[in-house]
């Protein structure tokens, strides 16, 4: 397609996928972007969460949020969106989900050139369309959206996950931490119960209590619980359990702050989930811990980590809620976790 010339794009529309874990998965791609696309301005359009997690992005000049729940909202709001983005007078838009709606609006906004994967019954509103070939393999989500620009010709270096957060946040986040009793020179072990998606995905707070514990006691670490709002009475529960050794900030950090709060971690332990993603795009050592969902394509994108899981026949179902007995999870044991975090901790020190 003529229009992808790099000297023919000035200003391009990112529209971002909707969960946290999604949006770090697409950072190589956006890098490429950058790269392909050295002088373009690059404004990605993105729900409200998934704007907290781009801002400061190196790879992103601006962030218009779109707000489902309020000005944009129905098929007013979504005319409201098209008209606001129509005046930013975009060349380029690069539509990353494969809804109707996320490739509805671009069209909308008359952006000339709209690209991403044919799919959703959106034929007619991408000017450039994407179709996997019949017949490929399951392959990671981040090689996805790699594999999406270069069929598009956008030929970016294939970089690591990329998140960016300030030194001013890292200094917020050291005082948050100080004022819980944890010192910079402590090891923070991370415990990250939650699941967003839904109950198939979490293992049990009394086995996440278990590994904290143990682990704890290994490495003379401080444990820090993270979690969201809906994530509460999880981490309440293993707070309890460890009777008062483990700092609880589960709903209590905006995204930038558990961003930070995660870059902080010596080690992370972790259902497969947006905090995993954020811990593999800062490098954070970590062990997954994967039961409903697929690992193949969504564990974490990093060498620093490893994937505990159990091969049962119903694995992965990707439902939200298990309809027999868990037992992709059940299977897991905290003996499994435990081993698994002492050889890669292990490993990473023996190569250092």
């Amino acid at each position: 397609m003529n229009v992808l010339r790099p000297d023919s794009i000035h200003k391009i529309l990112i529209r971002s996928v909707n969960w946290i874990g999604d949006a770090v998965m697409t950072t190589p791609a956006i890098s490429g972007i950058r790269e392909y696309f050295p002088r373009a301005e690059i404004t990605l359009l993105a729900n409200p969460m998934v704007s907290q997690l781009f801002l400061h992005h190196p790879g992103i000049d601006a962030i218009i949020t779109f707000d489902r729940q309020g000005r944009h909202h129905g098929v007013a709001g979504r005319l409201r969106l098209a008209a606001e983005l129509r005046t930013r007078s975009f060349d380029l838009a690069v539509i990353l989900p494969n809804s109707f709606d996320s490739a509805l609006v671009p069209w909308l906004a008359r952006i000339p050139a709209r690209i991403g994967k044919c799919s959703d019954g959106r034929t007619l509103l991408l000017s450039g369309r994407y179709e996997a070939a019949q017949g490929t393999t399951t392959c990671h989500e981040v090689d996805y959206y790699l594999n999406l620009m270069q069929f598009f010709g956008i030929t970016g270096g294939r970089t690591p996950l990329h998140l960016f957060v300030t030194p001013e946040e890292e200094c917020r986040a050291h005082a948050t931490l100080a004022d819980q009793g944890i010192q910079p020179h402590d090891f923070v072990l991370g415990i990250n119960p939650g699941a967003s998606y839904g109950s198939a995905k979490r293992w049990y707070p009394d086995r996440f209590a278990g590994v904290a514990r143990q682990l704890a006691d290994k490495w003379s670490a401080k444990v820090v619980i993270f979690g969201g709002p809906g994530e509460t009475a999880i981490s309440a529960d293993i707070e309890s359990r460890l009777e008062g050794t483990a700092v609880n900030l589960a709903g209590k950090t905006s995204v930038r702050e558990l961003m930070t709060l995660i870059k902080r971690c010596n080690f992370f332990i972790t259902n497969d989930s947006g905090p995993m993603h954020i811990a593999a795009a800062f490098e954070v050592p970590q062990v997954a811990i994967f039961g409903s969902t697929d690992h193949t394509g969504t564990s974490p994108y990093s060498d620093n980590s490893v994937v505990v899981r159990k091969n049962v026949e119903c694995a992965p179902c990707k439902l939200r809620e298990c309809p027999t007995d868990h037992r992709c999870m059940t299977a897991v044991s905290e003996e499994s976790v435990i081993m698994a975090a002492l050889e890669l901790a292990n490993k990473i020190t023996t190569c250092r």
